[in-house]
């Protein structure tokens, strides 16, 4: 009897056994399908909401007529090369609930995402390439920014710059960007709007556009970018146009990332001590030559920009600074030194006191007019 109840034992727990196994790997089988099922749907899902070309350059013209359907937008928009799939298309219009397709024709591209394309169709929005792009670096001024607009839409400079320091235009600009300053008027600037046209790049759907629409697109940014430093600037001490004017001096001193923020603490330890900054950049704007080495002969030239001869911060900007070098103005990095030297390649030295700045500068002046000769 022992016997058979041993071996009745042993039959039924190997039988639970196998049941376990089995229950376990249907589990694994159906959480593995569950897996695959999951990752296939994420990557149908990205695939087809993607741009399907996102290096593609070139545009596609779309006709959508009146009262056409998502199934025939979709296999339209497939058709053409913009999507993947029509199929697709239709089925995520649905279950996002979009509609209200605006009928007409677009120049639409494979490198917009199924987002883009949709917003363009409800939006009635006939998505082009830029016809004018213009790409206006950090640290140019305006005599420079005004150039670069010429070169690209045949506007004589002059015509651009007195745009620019037209005081109606300016005072419809100061309506629509709040955070223009008044200061922009103050008597013996050269330029109202220098420091106020943001160094970015721009498009325009015309090879021409309005003069009006091109200054303005510059400084809504320079506004948008001011706006996000507004509680910084407050606690800065500084004026908003000091501000904008110290980074400016910051942007033309510094050629590498790592240096905007120890000039600025230069700059603050001199501000400080009721030393003037003595920023070359600020001759060469106070003298409007901006491409030559400054001499000794060219620090006592007689200007409210010269910072050889006027203590403190400069009347106003001298260049419009980018970001970073506004970051730096209102964030300096703590530092001991009250002098630097900045080399034509780049390299920053920073020194405590004049007789070392003299040292570094005889070392390193002859560079200069090799540079120059160079240019």
């Amino acid at each position: 009897m022992l016997q058979l109840q041993s071996s009745g034992n042993y039959i039924s727990d190997r039988r639970k056994r196998r049941t376990r196994f089995i229950i376990l790997t249907i589990f694994i089988s159906f959480v593995g399908i569950g897996l695959l099922i999951l990752g296939g749907s994420y990557l149908y899902f990205n695939k087809n909401t993607a741009p399907l070309d996102s290096d593609s350059t070139k545009s596609v013209t779309v006709e959508i007529p009146i009262g056409s359907s998502t199934t025939k937008i979709g296999n339209e928009l497939e058709d053409k090369g913009i999507i993947n799939s029509g199929q697709f298309f239709k089925l995520y219009t649905r279950i996002k609930g979009e509609s209200d397709f605006q009928a007409g024709v677009y120049e639409l591209s494979p490198s917009m995402s199924l987002v883009e394309i949709i917003g363009a169709l409800k939006e009635g929005k006939l998505f082009k390439k830029p016809e004018l792009i213009l790409t206006i670096p950090e640290g140019f001024n305006v005599p420079q920014i005004a150039e670069l607009i010429s070169k690209n839409t045949d506007y004589p400079k002059e015509e651009i710059i007195k745009k620019m320091a037209d005081k109606a235009f300016l005072k419809e600009l100061q309506s629509k960007y709040k955070v223009l300053p008044d200061e922009i008027y103050k008597d013996g600037l050269y330029y109202p709007l220098e420091g106020f046209l943001f160094p970015a790049t721009y498009e325009f759907e015309e090879k021409k556009p309005e003069l009006m629409e091109i200054i303005d697109k510059m400084v809504k940014q320079s506004s948008a970018i001011i706006a996000k430093h507004e509680n910084e600037t407050k606690k800065s001490g500084f004026t908003l146009f000091e501000m904008i004017t110290l980074a400016s001096l910051i942007e033309e001193e510094s050629q590498r990332e790592q240096d905007r923020k120890k000039i600025a603490g230069v700059f603050y330890n001199r501000l400080e001590k009721g030393m003037k900054l003595d920023s070359d950049p600020t001759v060469k704007y106070a003298r409007r030559d901006f491409n030559v080495q400054v001499l000794y002969e060219h620090l006592e030239v007689d200007s409210p920009y010269n910072t050889y001869r006027n203590k403190g911060i400069p009347i106003g900007p001298i260049a419009s600074p980018g970001e970073k070098s506004i970051e730096a103005a209102l964030k300096p990095v703590k530092m001991e030194e009250l002098f630097f030297y900045a080399r034509p390649n780049g390299e920053v030295i920073y020194t405590k006191t004049l007789q070392e700045h003299n040292a570094i500068y005889k070392k390193y002046r002859d560079e200069w007019k090799v540079w120059q000769e160079q240019q």
